[in-house]
């Protein structure tokens, strides 16, 4: 399966290269829409929350602390959910491709996770400029971001190749997804800080594997703190399980999946 990826690089490369061309053709700004709409949400969600309803970080006096926390937290939910999502309904959006050139089907989640990491990296680029403007420049613990990119690109594209072959024989599995999507992010301390919950939810968090890979970026890019390793250990866990798990679905159901489609 692995051979067989590389083998056709080049045809994912393009298709990665295409496929950001190709969703801003006609479009003046292009490619900025990538970084302009995750942008515009956080921007929108920290003068609602920061300036209307006076919401502060605790352990901080910096006026600029609360939208850093935001669109920190807000840029790693972007890339979870960018891949999870679009590899959930990459098979049936891909289908009269699949029907009618011979190519590894791997190679569609592979596309989008690719295109999905590239837009993850231009975001990053667009929130060090924001961040020098609100006059914050990140620490040392920023070199422990490639490990937060790693771990949610895993269990997002694990996730999503399994609920994405799913939702080919049953449709209503990227529906339901959707809804559980939203309550997910409001579950996930990005929006709020995790103490700010009632101790009777606070266990939720716990069960979040999202949750301590928003608080490394949040950490990372704000506190300039080291994450607790501990707390990733079921995020590391669950992406290699999910790569696995995807793996093998994957090849038991690739046979079917033309002819289902």
């Amino acid at each position: 399966m692995f051979r067989s990826l590389w083998q056709y690089r080049h045809f994912i490369i393009s298709s990665i290269r295409g496929d950001l061309k190709g969703r801003f053709v006609r479009s003046r700004l292009g490619g900025l829409w990538f970084i302009l709409h995750p942008l515009a949400q956080a921007l929108i969600f920290s003068i609602v929350l920061s300036e209307v309803l006076k919401a502060r970080l605790p352990d901080t006096d910096s006026p600029a602390a609360y939208p850093i926390y935001l669109l920190s937290g807000m840029a790693a939910w972007t890339l979870f959910s960018e891949i999870l999502t679009r590899s959930m309904t990459v098979f049936i959006e891909q289908a009269p491709v699949m029907k009618k050139i011979a190519f590894p089907r791997l190679c569609l989640p592979v596309i989008v996770g690719g295109t999905a990491l590239i837009n993850h990296l231009l975001l990053l680029v667009a929130l060090f400029v924001i961040f020098i403007f609100l006059g914050h420049i990140p620490g040392r613990a920023l070199v422990l971001l490639p490990i937060g990119i790693i771990m949610i690109a895993a269990i997002g594209f694990g996730l999503g190749v399994i609920l994405g072959v799913m939702n080919v024989f049953i449709r209503d599995v990227a529906q339901v997804m959707m809804i559980v999507l939203q309550l997910w992010y409001w579950l996930t301390p990005i929006v709020y800080p995790a103490n700010v919950l009632p101790e009777k939810y606070a266990f939720l968090i716990g069960l979040n594997p999202i949750a301590p890979l928003v608080a490394l970026y949040q950490d990372a890019l704000l506190f300039n703190r080291w994450p607790n390793p501990e707390s990733l250990i079921v995020p590391a866990a669950l992406g290699v399980v999910s790569m696995a798990f995807a793996m093998i679905f994957f090849r038991r159901a690739s046979p079917e999946l033309v002819d289902v489609l």
